[in-house]
């Protein structure tokens, strides 16, 4: 007779992509500390305990404020190098093999990094990210909502000029609430045009209408968190008929208190009505959380076991833009780890 299985030990086998994590909300607390002493007129804390409380969030406005704090650490090109090269550090030992890292190129540019440095360190440390740790990195961009269409503006060009290898995806942060995602459509076909798949953030904080929104307005195919489809049985049935893959992000939802608790999280009732699920961290270090904390949560508070957990780590790759082959093969890799697991 076999022993039972220690879904702990095996969900951090686990080879797992990630879809949805903001390259600086990705950043340690380690690596935050860093940059703040690096730049210590930036007003962030720099001693650890300091900064775990400045990490603890009122609300959904109150976190974006402290985002914005944090990205103002990020003022050289070799400080955007260090945050691919942390984050890939910290994917490695949570076994995510593959990640599509949001990256907001407007907040660099706008404190000074020249656009063609922003896409050299962008393409330096994944390179370096591969090398070091074997983790396959690329990149979806997208537009701070709080700073409006000229932002979206300033990210499409920057793009159309610039762009990195290994980009894959066009997106739209920040706060939804005064950001209506029609008034970014015609960025969005310029973004499409270059071949990057559109995936916005979108009911997160506001209801089902911003989903609607992205999906005729943006040409969605992902929609980064979109728990607010819960709400509206019409548009759940939409998500499955059009194979619409959410991005849910549980630790930060009840982070940013977009939900009040894990247990009220609507993840059960998404996946109960069959619409295409992947679990994500968002931001990471700002959070206290890693990939494998999220599948540790599907499987204690969402009642999912190994073989459904497995299936979650195979729809990420479904769900990824990465190319025919390397899906192929993290498919096989999860596939092998499964079968050796229940051996």
């Amino acid at each position: 007779m076999s022993a039972p299985l220690d879904i702990s030990a095996y969900i951090s086998g686990l080879p797992k992509a990630e879809l949805h994590v903001h390259l600086q909300g990705a950043a340690s607390v380690a690596t935050v500390l860093e940059l703040a002493k690096r730049h210590p007129g930036a007003g962030i804390p720099t001693l650890e305990e300091d900064l775990r409380r400045f990490y603890t969030f009122s609300d959904f406005a109150h976190f974006i404020e402290v985002y914005i704090a944090v990205n103002e650490l990020v003022r050289t090109a070799d400080d955007v190098q260090s945050l691919v090269f942390g984050l890939g550090r910290d994917l490695q030992q949570v076994q995510v093999r593959y990640a599509e890292v949001t990256v907001t190129p407007d907040s660099h540019l706008l404190v000074g990094i020249a656009p063609e440095a922003l896409s050299r360190a962008l393409d330096d440390g994944r390179q370096q990210v591969l090398e070091q740790f074997g983790v396959e990195l690329a990149w979806v961009f997208d537009i701070p909502g709080e700073l409006g269409l000229e932002s979206g503006v300033r990210t499409i060009e920057w793009a159309e000029q610039h762009l990195p290898s290994a980009s894959v995806g066009f997106g739209l942060g920040g706060p939804e609430i005064g950001v209506p995602r029609s008034a970014f459509a015609e960025v969005f076909a310029r973004a499409r045009a270059l071949g990057l798949a559109s995936v916005p953030h979108a009911g997160e904080t506001t209801g089902p209408e911003t989903i609607r929104e992205s999906l005729t307005s943006l040409g969605a195919v992902r929609i980064g968190h979109g728990i607010a489809a819960a709400q509206d049985a019409e548009l759940m049935t939409e998500l499955v008929e059009k194979g619409i893959v959410l991005e849910v992000c549980p630790t930060s939802n009840v982070c940013t208190r977009a939900v009040v608790s894990l247990q009220e999280h609507p993840f059960p009732v998404l996946r109960e009505a069959g619409v295409r699920l992947t679990l994500n961290t968002d931001d990471p270090g700002m959070f206290d959380t890693h990939l494998n904390k999220e599948y540790m949560i599907a499987h204690e508070v969402f009642g999912l076991d190994a073989a459904e957990l497995t299936e979650l780590a195979r729809e990420s790759v479904r769900a990824s833009f990465a190319g025919e082959d390397l899906r192929s093969q993290l498919l096989a890799e999860i596939d092998d780890y499964a079968q050796q697991s229940a051996s």
